[in-house]
């Protein structure tokens, strides 16, 4: 079982600007954690107070009920992995991976013993006495691994490791990384801008905003089920129109949007001014004379089309000019909606989220 990393209410500043502004946060022992955010967020300020490499002006970082926050950097037991992978150009493969343990003292039978086998974890020990610039970036990214890894740290922190890398290659080092941390049962925290990134690897996450988190949960609850207008927009696609509440009360309402009128389930504590958000998946194209019970119905006309493999992305114009997209799954070049074409569509309410627009909340 890993450690249990904690956050007491962290502050860091920059001058006037608040990096960190009260993070609070637990992190399970042995779990795969990911920090979430655009730039700017505060996650990478929130990993180098982790690391040792920055201090907060307030709050505590607690590893295993202990301060770590008051530990120099090379006390804490912490694996790191950066974004340009930081390997010594000067040394081989496995003095890079052995470094770690040569600087803790490791017995030389030892040391060996463990750089091998975290090579073999990481499918690197055949390259062993290679150095860096013969390797490839999605191989040098495997040593950087191996290094953090071989110390068997009770912490592993990642900032944006894969960003380096082509997009297939990013994909296939996700999976291993995944897995290598499954095997190892290691705490690791691991920062990336990236959502699908963090979606796909993540056993929880936090998504943050101007040095705040937003929301903490399991992927599919951050994704299905967001809590702030921000994380609904931030993670994957949406569509987002800006509307006025109809009054009333029971399970459903209506949202006012130009002449259009969108069915919605009721948000508790909303009126007036609204945010009513969808993603594209949730829309349907409807034929002419059809309707779909229990769903509000829409007319757009088409603007553009992006054929993305498994989906066809429609981005469609209301009447009164917003733009929203429309995923198809599976789709047919038969039956492609030319440029310019009027559409029907159909949303159900159970799919629209509200949320408070900036001036009502």
């Amino acid at each position: 079982m890993g450690a249990i990393l904690q956050f007491e209410q962290v502050h860091k500043r920059y001058g006037d600007v608040a990096a960190l502004a009260g993070v609070s946060l637990t992190i399970q022992g042995g779990e795969f954690f990911t920090l979430l955010g655009p730039s700017g967020c505060g996650k990478t300020t929130l990993l180098r107070c982790v690391a040792g490499f920055l201090r907060p002006d307030d709050g505590r970082i607690l590893c295993d009920g202990d301060r770590l926050d008051r530990l120099p950097a090379h006390k804490r037991d912490i694996g790191m992995v950066f974004q340009n992978y930081a390997i010594f150009p000067h040394l081989t493969v496995f003095e890079n991976v052995a470094y770690g343990l040569r600087a803790r003292r490791v017995e030389p039978a030892e040391i060996r013993r463990r750089a091998l086998e975290t090579l073999t974890l990481v499918q690197m020990d055949a390259l062993a006495d290679r150095r860096p610039d013969q390797l490839s970036g999605g191989q040098q990214q495997r040593v950087a691994l191996a290094r953090a890894m071989a110390i068997r740290p009770r912490l592993l922190l990642m900032d944006e490791p894969l960003s380096n890398l082509d997009a297939k290659l990013r994909v296939e080092m996700r999976t291993e990384i995944r897995r290598l941390q499954r095997e190892l049962g290691i705490t690791t925290v691991y920062v990336t801008h990236d959502q699908e990134e963090a979606l796909a690897i993540s056993e929880r996450l936090a998504v943050m905003n101007a040095g705040r988190v937003e929301q903490v949960g399991f992927p599919w609850d951050v994704y299905q089920a967001p809590q702030s207008a921000f994380v609904a927009q931030f993670i994957g696609t949406s569509n987002t129109l800006k509307g006025t509440l109809a009054p009333g009360g029971g399970e459903w309402a209506a949202v006012r949007i130009g002449d259009w009128t969108l069915g919605t389930r009721r948000t508790e504590g909303l009126a007036g001014s609204v945010l009513a958000v969808f993603r594209p998946e949730a829309l349907g194209l409807v034929a002419d004379g059809r309707e779909t019970a229990g769903a509000t119905i829409g007319e757009a006309a088409v603007v553009s089309r992006e054929f993305l493999g498994a989906v066809l992305r429609y981005r469609l114009r209301l009447d009164d000019g917003s733009l929203i997209h429309l995923d198809e799954h599976k789709p047919n070049a038969a039956r492609l909606v030319p440029e310019g074409a009027r559409v029907r569509f159909a949303v159900r309410p159970e799919d629209v989220m509200l949320f408070p627009t900036k001036e009502s909340s």
